[in-house]
Order: structure tokens, then sequence, then C-alpha cells
């Protein structure tokens, strides 16, 4: 029996712990075969008509991930100035880059204007002020199309509760707004939420968002927004995301859209999380192993600060174990709580989950941990911020970020 790393043939051979020795746990690792496999897979949804995905590089913003978003022929969406400086570092042009920011000041957007970026506005009062900064300029606005969708109520960035996006209702005010300062609105944008396993609750969105675009005249483009899920149960084999028939769906509606509008606009979308999250794994350490009031708790270097998902979401990532470079893997398993070494009672990877024999020195692995993964890593209790490195196609290893020191920490405090 072996472990899905194995199968997946995931390090190309190289050892786990010739790694952990070399480059430290807790430590990001990432497979160039598998990223890129899916940045093509989201770059061919459509293909009847002019279609670009925009790789949304919020999910996981490294240098190296986005150069190969970019050899790809993915553009990319950025949330604010920092990505879009990453994405120009990146050697994306102001037009391969899509600025979809909610609550920026003028500074943010007058990067956008002065890089010649789109930008989306995703309420009357960001339009107003981007009127005022560009009068006589071309932006796009955020619509909410009324329904939302996600793994957690923290996701979901459309529907009736929600801070993203123009209501349907006040679109006419949006208009007269952008006509006030000469805008033209080319394109308009929509995005459900995030991790959906099914295509439905995103056909829904599209049947809702293509009826709204009725409404405006000569657009360049429609951006769908993303979210697409992966199967992070992939050890009790959940299967995965059917993009056959979200490409097989989305084009019947597609058909009937472009057939009462007169033309095809560029038709867009946002992935992220399917992009890169099978793509990264988590090497951590167990460092204790205890029981308390007969609970059995692995301790580990990967803390809430390495990943914060399952805190945050109550999100679930697989976890296999390691002893010795080999793979622990048998049908008897025990309740264990997994934990990281943060002073948290919430800091744990896993509550309770029937897993192998798990000791102390053996190595754990986080599967699906490529999006939202190092990008929402933050530096509490003063833990560093882990490295990250990728195995190339050719089994070859880059680092492709240093770990955080402490010295890079403390010097961004002394301020005298």
């Amino acid at each position: 029996m072996k472990s899905f790393i194995e199968q997946s043939n995931f390090l190309k051979g190289n050892s786990l712990e010739k790694i952990a020795s070399e480059y430290g746990t807790p430590l990001y690792i990432y497979s160039e075969d598998i990223i890129r496999s899916r940045m093509k897979d989201v770059a061919n949804v459509i293909t009847k008509y002019p279609y670009k995905a925009n790789y949304s590089c919020k999910a996981n913003s490294n240098l190296t991930i986005l150069k190969i978003a970019h050899e790809e022929g993915v553009n990319c969406d950025a949330m604010s100035e920092g990505e879009m400086r990453l994405l120009l570092k990146a050697g994306f042009a102001p037009e391969e880059i899509f600025f979809v920011p909610n609550n920026v000041d003028n500074k943010e957007l007058q990067f956008a204007i002065d890089n010649n970026i789109m930008t989306s506005l995703d309420s009357i009062d960001q339009l107003r002020r981007y009127g005022e900064l560009n009068p006589g300029g071309k932006c796009a606005i955020r619509i909410n199309p009324g329904v939302g969708a996600g793994h957690h109520e923290k996701v979901v960035t459309a529907g009736k509760n929600t801070k993203f996006a123009i209501a349907e209702e006040d679109i006419d005010e949006a208009i007269k707004v952008a006509k006030e300062h000469n805008l033209t609105i080319c394109g308009i944008n929509q995005h459900v939420g995030s991790l959906y396993m099914k295509p439905d609750p995103f056909l829904a969105a599209i049947d809702q968002f293509l009826r709204i675009a009725m409404k405006f005249e000569n657009l360049e483009f429609i951006d769908f927004g993303g979210g697409y899920g992966i199967p992070y149960h992939k050890l009790d084999d959940e299967a995965p995301f059917d993009m056959e028939e979200l490409t097989r769906e989305w084009t019947k509606r597609l058909d009937k859209f472009v057939e009462e509008y007169g033309y095809a606009p560029l038709f867009k979308s946002e992935p992220g999380r399917y992009c890169v999250a099978e793509g990264g794994i988590i090497l951590g350490r167990v460092n204790a192993v205890k029981y308390n009031n007969g609970n059995k708790y692995a301790g580990t270097d990967v803390g809430m600060n390495v990943l914060a998902r399952p805190t945050l979401y109550d999100s679930w990532h697989d976890i296999e174990v390691f002893s010795n470079d080999n793979a622990v893997v048998s049908d008897e398993k025990t309740p264990v709580t997994v934990t990281g070494n943060i002073c948290e009672s919430g800091d744990k990877l896993c509550k309770d989950r029937p897993m192998p024999e798990i000791k102390t020195e053996d190595l754990i692995v986080v599967l699906d941990a490529g999006a939202y993964g190092y990008s929402m890593c933050y530096s509490y209790n003063t833990r560093l911020k882990p490295a990250e490195i990728m195995i190339m196609s050719d089994g070859s290893i880059k680092k492709i970020r240093n770990r955080e020191t402490f010295e890079e920490i403390f010097a961004s405090m002394d301020c005298e």
C-alpha cells in the first residue's frame, strides 16, 4: 500500500528526510508538473469563443509560480498594488493584468491608472473616486449576480450577505456615475465564491450574469470569476471537479448569449485555487506526542501561522505520515489531533482524525496546500515564515523563497 505522495510521484524520487535536512521544516514544496498541468486546464476551459483565464494570484503569489503562469499563457488578477508590482516584475504586460480591488485608496487606483492596468470597481463610491482620478478613461465594474457559493460563509463572495460588488438594482446609478465622469464601462466581472465541487452554482450565476450583461452595450469583456474546487479529501477518493461538464454547459450558455448580444466579447475567468492547490504540500516535523485526558495529540512545527485555513475555515487537509523516509500506511488507525506550535487552542491541523501510528521525529505531509497557504502566512509568536522549494520537471530542486530570518523581522521594527 502506497501513500498518495508516492502514487502521484510528487517528489520525483527525492527523499523527504534529505529535503528536511537541507531546507528545514516547516517547508512548502511545490510540483512544477502539477502546477503547469492545472494552468493548462484553466487556459482551455472555453475554446469556441475568445477566452482568457486570469490566474487569481492571491492564491499563491510566489514569483516563480507567477512566471510559470505567464509561460503557460495565463493572464492574472491582482487585488492590491503589491500584487500588481509582483506581476509586472514576473513579466506580465499591463494589458495582461486585471486589478480587482475593493475599498482601496486613491494611491492604489492611481498606480493602476499610471501603469495602464484595467481596473474593476466594486462600489459606486469607488467608481466615483476612479472617475475623479481618471476622467474619460475605461474601467470595469464588479456586479453581484445574486448567487453565492463556497465551502464556508467567509469565502462566499456574492448573494445577499457579502461586502463585494455592485447590486443589480444599483447598476443604473453606476452607469450614471460613469457618464458623469465620461468613463467607459468596457467590462463587467463577478465572483460567486470559492471551493464549490459541482458546476451547478457557477452555472446558475452565469445565467444571472449573462442576463445582466444584456443591460450593457458594446462590452469588450465579460469576466465570470472562478472558485472551482479541488478534492481535498483525496485519501477518501473524493471525485475531482468536472471541468468537462463545466465547459460543455458553459459553452451552451455562451452560444445563446452571443446570438442575442450580436457578437462575442472576450470571455474571462478568475481561477486561483484550482491552479495551485494540488501542486503544493507542507513538510513538517513531529516534535511531541502525548495524551491528555485519553486524547492523543501529535505536536508539529506546522502551526496556524504556516497554514491558517484549518483555523480560519475549519478546512480539511489530508495528512500523511512518514517515518525514516517510509510512508506509514496502515488499516489500523487511532484518533489523533494534530497541532502546531502556536500558543492558541485553535492551532490544529485536524481534530480526532483516524491516523496510522505517529511518533516523535516522524515527518508529516500536509496535502493540497499550494493555495492560500504561504500567501496567508504570518509571524505570530515571532515564528519565522517557512522557505519554499519546487520540484522541477526534471526532478531537480529549486529554492524559490528563503526562510524568513529573525534579523528581517527585527529590522522592520527598528525605526530609530
